[in-house]
């Protein structure tokens, strides 16, 4: 079976691929600051025989190991960052190891690894057969603020791949066909001048007024949309006392949808609302433009090929101890209702089946849009965490730390390699695949959202 030495491979290494996986769990890094986690996959990837660029594409925490030569040239994403505010201890219960710091609360512990073990296992079958092509993983930075990889392909990343898998952490073991949102992000900072608001507020010109006309704008402006944009915001600044008109104020936007083309018509469509307001209120605005990035586009052909392999190699079998820890925490959350009515939990508390390929949508945004976009590429998702866990939530975190989150990491890292090997074995695969693309992309071409006038954010550590 194609995947066979690519299997014992990582099988063979689970101890150091656990161990990098659990130093990231427990030293949890925030986007551009994964200092630590990037020295760690550097290390382990030298030691494994891959040629390592650090600070690659001019991402001071962004990690590049290379192996093989010519063609095909197969890309694996692993990514480095944590979440702010989810630290938890593996434990049933909620209770952080440090208040209010940092966890793993999408895994991506277990996401950076599985797809290190991805290359590793394909490697070990590529020597062993003396196939021809290139492996390539990105250790990605800063998935969470969706801009790392949108960053990496400014500076000209993806591009050389004729095919690529990533794999994230998931309550079911399933490649989907769905699509994802893309995004825009920015800030919208006002000032104004203060006065006393109760002796002479006439006097002043409120920032926070600017800020709350503008949110007016962006409510109104939801009605005349196309049904797949979502606008939400938050504040970041909105004075400081009542009694003083606010000369500073700031509220963050995400502008989601289904192609850039809505997006970046809605976003215009939003700062216009923005500068309606400060014309209003007689303050200034700048607006800060974080990036953006694309809706997913997942490859027929790869995924497909994946789904197949998964079924082939089989799920992994759960410990009493883990379905009972499991089952724990499916009682305590929020979704559990939901997923008791869906029949889900009848056969256990952790998912023990494959998935059939469904075409979803997920409201959600990921910065592997633009790698879809630039070449074919598919995710692979297996079952890390309970069922009934919420998204970036507490639970994720726990089940990250432990035996949960290792077998569904080490699982979906041989889906992976055994995907890459069939493809690499069979090129027609791969040139299908490669005509799908093109297909989907003759008439948008990549564009990256972020343009050369935006600097790479830099590690604050």
């Amino acid at each position: 079976m194609t995947g066979t030495t690519a299997i014992r491979k990582i099988d063979a290494e689970q101890e150091k691929l656990i161990d990098l996986s659990k130093k990231m769990w427990e030293h949890p890094e925030t986007a551009y600051n994964e200092v630590e986690a990037s020295k760690w996959t550097a290390e382990l990837l030298k030691e494994y025989g891959f040629e390592v660029e650090t600070g690659a594409y001019g991402l001071p925490t962004c990690v590049v190991g290379r192996w093989g030569s010519g063609k095909p040239v197969v890309g694996f994403l692993g990514e480095l960052d944590a979440l702010p505010g989810l630290s938890q201890k593996v434990c049933d219960t909620k209770d952080p190891v440090s208040p209010d710091a940092p966890g793993q609360g999408c895994g991506h512990n277990l996401l950076n690894v599985a797809c290190l073990a991805g290359a590793l296992g394909a490697k070990a079958e590529m020597e062993e057969k003396k196939l021809p092509g290139t492996l390539v993983f990105y250790a990605c930075p800063a998935e969470e603020v969706l801009t790392g990889k949108v960053f990496m392909a400014r500076n000209g990343a993806f591009k050389d791949l004729d095919i690529c898998f990533a794999w994230h952490g998931s309550s079911k073991n399933q490649v989907s066909f769905g699509t994802m949102n893309g995004l825009n992000s920015a800030i919208f900072h006002y000032s104004g001048r203060t006065a006393h608001a109760g002796g002479a507020p006439w006097q002043g010109r409120s920032a926070l007024d600017a800020a709350e006309i503008a949110n007016v704008g962006a409510n109104y402006l939801r009605e005349h949309v196309t049904p797949d944009i979502r606008i939400h915001y938050s504040y970041k600044e909105a004075g400081t006392a009542p009694n003083i008109v606010p000369d500073r104020a700031s509220v963050w936007y995400y502008v989601r949808g289904l192609s850039r083309e809505a997006i970046e018509d809605a976003y215009r469509r939003l700062v216009l609302c923005a500068e309606g307001a400060a014309h209003m209120t007689e303050t200034d605005l700048e607006v800060e433009f974080l990036g953006g990035c694309y809706n997913t586009m997942p490859n027929r052909v790869l995924t497909d090929l994946a789904h197949d392999t998964m079924e082939e190699i089989g799920v992994p079998v759960w410990s009493d101890e883990e379905k009972a820890f499991a089952d724990s925490l499916n009682r305590q959350s929020p979704r559990f209702e939901e997923v008791s009515k869906s029949g889900e939990l009848e056969k256990g508390p952790i998912h023990s089946v494959v998935c059939p390929v469904e075409e979803e949508f997920g409201g959600g945004s990921t910065d592997v849009g633009d790698v879809d976009h630039i070449c074919p590429c598919c995710q692979v998702n297996t079952a890390t965490y309970n069922l009934a866990a919420p998204g970036h939530s507490w639970q994720i975190t726990a089940c990250a730390g432990m035996s949960i989150g290792f077998k569904g990491m080490l699982f979906g890292g041989k889906v992976l390699a055994a995907s890459a090997l069939k493809a690499i074995e069979s090129p027609e695969l791969i040139e299908k695949a490669k005509a799908e693309f093109a297909e989907k992309t003759k008439n948008s071409p990549y564009k990256c959202p972020i343009g050369p006038e935006i600097p790479v954010p830099q590690p604050k550590c």
